[in-house]
């Protein structure tokens, strides 16, 4: 082999490699935007979740407070 042929050879082998690691590195952009995505979609669920719980609460003690006032009344 010439001078010419081996660099042509790394060339190719160079060229391939950025090729893949550009690959790489789109599909982990992606997965960490989708896991992002993912995380966003929980936290609204689990804040949902406590909003309720909190609401209900809420309700519950003053509705108690207005019972126990109303006792006190009588």
């Amino acid at each position: 082999m010439n001078h010419r042929s081996i660099l042509r050879v790394l060339a190719l082998s160079v060229a391939l490699c950025a090729g893949a690691f550009a690959q790489t590195a789109g599909q982990d952009v992606k997965r960490a935007g989708n896991d992002t995505k993912d995380a966003a979609k929980s936290t609204g669920q689990a804040v949902k979740k406590g909003a309720k719980t909190t609401g209900r609460k809420v309700k519950q003690g003053t509705h108690d407070a207005a019972q126990s006032v109303a006792n006190k009344t009588k």
